[in-house]
C-alpha cells in the first residue's frame, strides 16, 4: 500500500499530534478540553481505519436464490461497535470537563491554568500562616497570671 493510499493514518497522526500539543501547550482549560477531544477523535479514527476491510460487507449472512454466498469478504463489526461506545464515553467526559471548567471559572474568575494555580498557591500560604498563628506557643515570660 502506498503512502497516498494510507491518507487516513496520516490524518490520524496529524490530529493526534495537534491534540496532544493543545493539551500540553495551551493554558486555557477550555482549549485543553478541545485538544483532548481532538486526540480522542484521532484514536477513534485509528480504530475505525484498522477495522476497515477492502471490499468488505456487513457480516450478514444472505441467501441468494436459496444458495448461500460462499466467497464474500466480511468486515469485523467489533472495532466499530467499540468506537461507538468510545464516542458516548468521550461526549460524557467532555460534558463533565466543561461543567468543571464552568465551576472553576465561577470560583476563580478565570479559566486560565496559571491564574488558578497562583490563586491556589496564595490561598494555601494564607491558610498556612493562619494555622501557624493559631498554633504558635506564647513566649515563656508572657503567660497570663
Amino acid at each position: 500500500m502506498s503512502v497516498p493510499g494510507q491518507w487516513n493514518y496520516w490524518a490520524v497522526i496529524v490530529l493526534m499530534m495537534v491534540g496532544l500539543y493543545i493539551v500540553i501547550a495551551k493554558p486555557n482549560y477550555v482549549k485543553k478540553l478541545m485538544g483532548l477531544s481532538l486526540f480522542q477523535v484521532s484514536v477513534i479514527m485509528l480504530y475505525v481505519s484498522m477495522g476497515r476491510v477492502l471490499n468488505g460487507t456487513a457480516p450478514i449472512y444472505v441467501l441468494e436464490d436459496g444458495t448461500p454466498q460462499a466467497l464474500v469478504t466480511y468486515s469485523n463489526p467489533v472495532p466499530h461497535v467499540l468506537m461507538l461506545t468510545a464516542i458516548v464515553v468521550g461526549i460524557a467526559t467532555t460534558a463533565v470537563g466543561l461543567a468543571l471548567v464552568v465551576r472553576i471559572r465561577e470560583a476563580y474568575g478565570s479559566s486560565e491554568e496559571d491564574v488558578v494555580a497562583e490563586l491556589d498557591r496564595r490561598e494555601v500560604e494564607e491558610q498556612r500562616a493562619q494555622f501557624e498563628a493559631m498554633t504558635a506557643t506564647p513566649p515563656e515570660g508572657d503567660e497570663p497570671a
